[in-house]
């Protein structure tokens, strides 16, 4: 629900602003100068209602979901910032070596192949956690043991604007019984240039062969819309 909702009217915003500086507020400490009391009541009383503020003995706070609210926003604007994406990749090979490369089924980057990934969920316990989950949910891998090999941060411009920013944590693992499809193919290291590959797969492969414990990239990726 709070992912849904942003706070645009400017009384409603004056109260979130007040209480992003402050433990408890006042009423009158909440109320912008000069607007009248029952405007401001009922505007309060919508922040209350879809809880984004909770009243107490001491006075008007953020309630949890306005704590959650105001860690996304822009303490100058207060407006939703646009926040990197943070996902776990998956390098899956088999015996022989080959990468399991999976088609993208929406957009950005649409009919490309990239390794499987997926956002991480607040609910996810660790980013391990998270890759496990994408790995069963994507691929229907229950079994598969998952080693995080790196972290590699993703900018991809369409000329002078910037596309997507991506924070990736990037888990390596080996199985030999996931059956080809349409959507998932596996591919030799040496062939993943014949294919139309989403910004930094073939780069984050490539790293990921030096056997370093623990690798950090950082990629600029040019994307024709």
């Amino acid at each position: 629900m709070i992912d849904q909702i942003t706070i645009n009217h400017h009384i409603q915003k004056h109260i979130i602003e007040t209480l992003l500086y402050k433990e408890t507020a006042r009423f009158r400490d909440l109320r912008p100068p000069k607007t009248d009391t029952n405007l401001f009541s009922y505007h309060l009383g919508v922040l209350i209602k879809t809880g984004f503020v909770k009243k107490t003995d001491e006075g008007y706070r953020l309630s949890q979901n306005g704590l959650v609210y105001v860690d996304r926003i822009s303490s100058e604007t207060l407006s939703i910032r646009t926040q990197p994406k943070i996902i776990s990749m998956l390098l899956i090979q088999n015996s022989d070596g080959d990468i399991l490369l999976q088609k993208r089924d929406k957009q950005p980057f649409i009919n490309t192949w990239t390794l499987p990934y997926g956002k991480l969920h607040i609910s996810d316990q660790t980013i391990e956690a998270a890759a496990v989950r994408e790995a069963e949910e994507k691929l229907l891998l229950d079994t598969i043991s998952l080693r995080h090999v790196g972290d590699a941060y993703i900018r991809v411009y369409a000329g002078n604007d910037v596309l997507t920013v991506t924070f990736v944590h990037v888990f390596r693992g080996t199985i030999d019984e996931l059956i080809e499809n349409e959507n998932n193919i596996w591919v030799s290291p040496y062939g993943l240039m014949k294919y139309n590959l989403a910004p930094a797969v073939q780069a984050i492969v490539s790293r990921s062969f030096f056997g370093d414990d623990h690798f950090f990239e950082e990629y600029d990726e040019e994307w024709a819309s």
